[in-house]
């Protein structure tokens, strides 16, 4: 079957556009998409590989599920569209940037210019139906998603994973931890970083210390 994708990631992932689960995944997503109002639009699914092609991957941040409220979810973990209001977990990124690099709070909540440096925001699950939190979980993208971290683990070497709270930290199983650089700390949500498990962690300037002490890049966060 033919997934629009960006033809890097198709290439890498071909075998697994072919198996049952994906095939099963793609008819699910489809209904859904025909009886429900669903997140994000369906030509931003694949945003997270689109913005990002594989050769240019050097930082991956995984998220959980896309937002479910209206003109949010644009196919990208902890982004949001333009001129829509930024949720708490983005405003707690926000706020962390702007401790540990200095950087102004921005307007724009749209995080496309961090994947266009190379910064894979992959959510393990890529769809959802409208304010329904999960509602599309444990139809067969969290293998999708896993199969994608192994492929990056497997293929490249030195990449930062950026693992926030429990789920990520789950999900960063398939991470080959001899060849990677793994950061890891609470999740942005006001729940978690109130605790006191988000602020402070300075995952952004400790991935750009790595990147060119690799003699890569930073990444302008």
């Amino acid at each position: 079957m033919q997934v629009q994708i960006e033809e890097s990631w198709k290439k890498i992932l071909q075998s697994e556009f072919e198996k049952q689960y994906f095939l099963d995944l793609v008819n699910f997503v489809k209904q859904e998409y025909q009886q429900n109002r669903c997140y994000p639009r369906g030509k931003d699914i694949f945003n997270a590989f689109n913005y990002c092609p594989f050769s240019k991957v050097k930082v991956v941040i995984i998220g959980q599920d896309p937002y479910h409220g209206p003109k949010q979810a644009n196919g990208l973990c902890f982004s949001v569209h333009n001129n829509v209001s930024h949720p708490p977990s983005l405003i707690n990124i926000f706020k962390e940037l702007e401790s540990d690099v200095a950087k102004p709070y921005p307007k724009s909540g749209d995080l496309s210019y961090w994947a266009e440096q190379g910064v894979l925001l992959l959510n393990a699950t890529l769809t959802v139906r409208a304010h329904k939190a999960g509602s599309h979980q444990g139809k067969g993208w969290e293998i999708f998603t896993d199969a994608v971290i192994q492929q990056i683990s497997l293929q490249k070497e030195d990449i930062v994973f950026l693992l926030w709270g429990g789920f990520a930290k789950k999900k960063g199983a398939k991470i080959d931890k001899t060849k990677h650089h793994i950061l890891t700390s609470g999740h942005p949500s006001p729940l978690s970083a109130n605790r006191g498990f988000w602020f402070g962690n300075k995952h952004f300037s400790q991935t750009n210390d790595f990147l060119v002490h690799k003699g890569l890049e930073p990444i302008n966060w």
